[in-house]
């Protein structure tokens, strides 16, 4: 019995169907031993030699195909034809995306616009403009007075105040 026929495990023996083959010894015994593998090969090695033991070739199912000639200058030619078909793709696949990343951009642009113009109403750009520029000018203010002098005379005030409030709620 060969590597991958099924064997006879005893199980079918009431159920024949009037066919019968001959036993696996009567088969095996008209086989030359030496062309038979029952097991994968230990190495590369020996599948060659079971290979020029055969004689070089091995029949499959009685027929032996002719191989196509295939030269190596086709194989190449159809390889490079392919993988200028997929550059082909990938580039217009590039294309659609650049033209997908331009849209996002253009409509976060136009949705900025609006929300200014609904926030602020007419020319939202002056207005914030002219906020910017008022922050600047205040804070250039607060940095020109004498904090320490406006501090120490604000902190008794201060917790006169907060003293005040606690005394009430009491």
């Amino acid at each position: 019995m060969f590597k991958d026929e099924l064997g006879d495990t005893g199980t079918n023996k009431d159920m024949r169907d009037g066919v019968e083959t001959a036993p696996a010894s009567f088969e095996e015994a008209s086989i030359n031993p030496d062309l038979i593998r029952r097991e994968g090969f230990a190495s590369e090695a020996e599948y060659w030699a079971h290979i020029a033991t055969l004689g070089g070739h091995a029949s499959v199912g009685g027929t032996v195909e002719e191989p196509l000639p295939i030269y190596e200058g086709h194989v190449l030619e159809g390889r490079l034809q392919e993988l200028r078909e997929e550059l082909e793709n990938l580039r217009a696949r590039l294309h659609v995306i650049q033209h997908q990343a331009a849209t996002v951009v253009t409509e976060n642009v136009r949705w900025a616009d609006a929300s200014a113009h609904a926030q602020l109403g007419n020319q939202p750009w002056l207005k914030l403009a002219g906020a910017m520029a008022a922050t600047f000018v205040v804070t250039r203010g607060i940095m020109r007075l004498p904090l320490g002098a406006v501090a120490t005379t604000a902190l008794p005030l201060v917790a006169a105040a907060m003293n005040r409030k606690l005394a009430q709620r009491r």
